[in-house]
């Protein structure tokens, strides 16, 4: 009798440990019953919202996997639109936990908030029609490359590289590579990764190709409300796992693939490329 009273109280004492232990980690994090997470909601291949509702791109698969590790069902995840200028503002007013959305890891932004990661690291690039005859950033002078209004990719080209390339800026990307498809533009510029979903898109496969030509380093993180240690290496562990297992690799190939992309290795955690 006093036997099986001990097992039962033990059993108990345990019982309450595993729960007291899983609602301190939730604590730890700073995360509620859902997460929410802040991605592109326009971006082919990273962050693009279906016409049904459902969400897909490589920046997708990344923080489905982290919210999987950080103990959240595929149901538990609210993804909300978090646009480039806003995704400082949207972490330090609370209104999303992490944003994964192509965010590249600088000095300035990390005097705002924390970061996770790098999880991938691209550069900036060009993309041209196939067999075309741009081979270096300097075949740009004298011809048309579109970027969207306010690149700071653009603004490198023409002022650091190829000053006399004649420099087309619109609303989308979506509008460069139409103008490069009819040949009213001769390159675009902006992120390799970006123009790799761009390009990835079933209309456009074999019609255009990144230069190779690696610009530039972006090391994109997983941003975090600055303070939040316990969530930034909770994101570290799982993006480990997630290259570890390969699942990153699978993911890389699922999005990117059509563009013939040449993506660099998986980075190491915490390894910032200059």
């Amino acid at each position: 009798m006093q036997s099986r009273m001990a097992v039962a109280a033990s059993a108990s004492a345990l019982a309450l440990t595993v729960t007291a232990t899983g609602c301190s980690e939730e604590q730890d994090y700073g995360l509620g019953e859902r997460v929410r997470i802040g991605i592109k909601f326009d971006q082919p291949g990273l962050g693009l919202e279906r016409t049904d509702g459902s969400f897909t791109g490589f920046d997708v698969d990344v923080a489905r996997y982290v919210a999987r590790e950080l103990g959240y069902d595929k149901d538990d995840i609210e993804f909300k639109e978090t646009r480039s200028a806003d995704r400082e503002t949207a972490l330090n007013s609370g209104d999303v936990d992490f944003v994964v959305a192509t965010y590249s890891i600088t000095d300035a932004r990390k005097a705002q908030v924390d970061f996770a990661g790098p999880y991938l690291l691209a550069h900036q690039d060009l993309l041209i029609r196939i067999r075309g005859d741009i081979k270096e950033v300097a075949d740009l002078n004298g011809r048309k490359l579109c970027s969207v209004t306010g690149s700071t990719s653009a603004q490198n080209v023409k002022k650091n590289l190829a000053p006399n390339a004649e420099l087309t800026e619109v609303d989308s990307y979506s509008e460069c590579l139409e103008a490069l498809k009819n040949g009213d533009v001769d390159a675009v510029t902006t992120d390799d990764a970006i123009l790799a979903g761009y390009a990835a898109q079933d209309q456009y496969v074999n019609k255009f190709e990144i230069a190779g030509l690696r610009l530039s380093n972006e090391n994109y993180g997983i941003g975090v409300k600055k303070g939040n240690t316990a969530l930034v290496d909770g994101i570290n562990s799982a993006l480990e796992k997630m290259v570890d297992d390969e699942s990153w690799y699978r993911a890389v190939l699922d999005n990117f693939s059509p563009a013939n992309y040449n993506y660099e290795p998986a980075p190491g955690i915490g390894v910032v490329v200059k």
